[in-house]
């Protein structure tokens, strides 16, 4: 691994620059943080999502110790080219990156529709992935995977009526605790106040929708062959990726631990930030 990417880091995720790589046939933006030794974490953010939705406090605990990279996928924020249709695509797009920025051994974190690229990715590059972090997500053909939309577009719509970021209903639960953590989780996504990412486009929110829906749709693939470790985190009351699968996908990987967060919903890691963190350090160091 090439340590001149991480020769002058940033200190915190909100000044990380935006920086771009080229890859596949297009340009990937990434960014940066913490120190130059160690074993990169790549971080693999959900639907719809660019770098300003990765959560700073998550971001800056994992970089306090290792160097953190996390990516746009193609066709998102700043990133060239149009959003793949297919999860196979987006690990293809992820590998071919990884390569371009000459890593050979990572771990990664996959939250949602980035932990369905994280176990692609650890299936056709095993050699690769060191450790594996899935959070809020779920195997290919899991229970109410092919629904996501179908569940997520009336709470969107929940959002713009109420004037409330629809992270709000998709994240979290309905209880005066986790509408408090939606609050504080949502006021971190705003911390960064300059070089900011280019929004989504409906456009490249459709296409990606519809890559969770066949994801949901595909036959079960072998997750006994993901031998490395792996860490399976969610909330109890996951809505978006029902919370079962969490529970499958320990079930099926041969070396796996699950933690699930009590009251929590699909952004149960947001949520319980602090312990996440802590669990994800303590993991990763292992």
């Amino acid at each position: 691994m090439p340590l001149s990417r991480f020769s002058d880091p940033a200190r915190r995720w909100v000044d990380a620059p935006t920086r771009t790589v080229s890859a596949a046939g297009t340009t990937f933006a990434y960014r940066q943080l913490g120190p130059a030794k160690g074993v990169p974490v790549l971080l693999l953010n959900h639907w719809g999502a660019n770098l300003d939705n990765f959560d700073p406090r998550i971001v800056d605990g994992l970089a306090a110790g290792r160097p953190v990279v996390a990516l746009d996928y193609r066709g998102v924020g700043a990133s060239g080219g149009k959003a793949p249709l297919t999860v196979a695509e987006m690990a293809t797009d992820t590998v071919a990156t990884l390569h371009a920025l000459g890593f050979d051994r990572v771990d990664i974190v996959g939250f949602s529709l980035g932990g369905f690229v994280a176990q692609e990715v650890a299936l056709r590059a095993p050699a690769m992935v060191r450790r594996l972090i899935l959070a809020g997500t779920g195997p290919a053909g899991g229970t109410g995977i092919e629904r996501v939309g179908a569940v997520s577009w009336p709470l969107i719509l929940k959002g713009l009526l109420t004037f409330k970021d629809p992270k709000t209903y998709l994240f979290f639960t309905a209880s005066e605790t986790s509408r408090r953590a939606a609050e504080a989780f949502l006021g971190r996504l705003k911390e960064r106040s300059s070089d900011r990412d280019t929004a989504v486009g409906m456009g490249t929110f459709l296409r990606q929708l519809k890559a969770i829906k066949a994801w949901g749709r595909q036959a079960p693939q072998d997750l006994a062959r993901i031998a490395c470790p792996v860490l399976v985190a969610n909330g109890d009351r996951d809505l978006m990726v029902p919370s079962p699968n969490s529970s499958d996908m320990a079930r099926r990987l041969p070396n796996a631990e699950l933690v699930f967060y009590e009251d929590a919903g699909h952004g149960g890691i947001f949520q319980y930030h602090e312990a996440f963190t802590r669990k994800a350090v303590a993991f990763l160091d292992a």
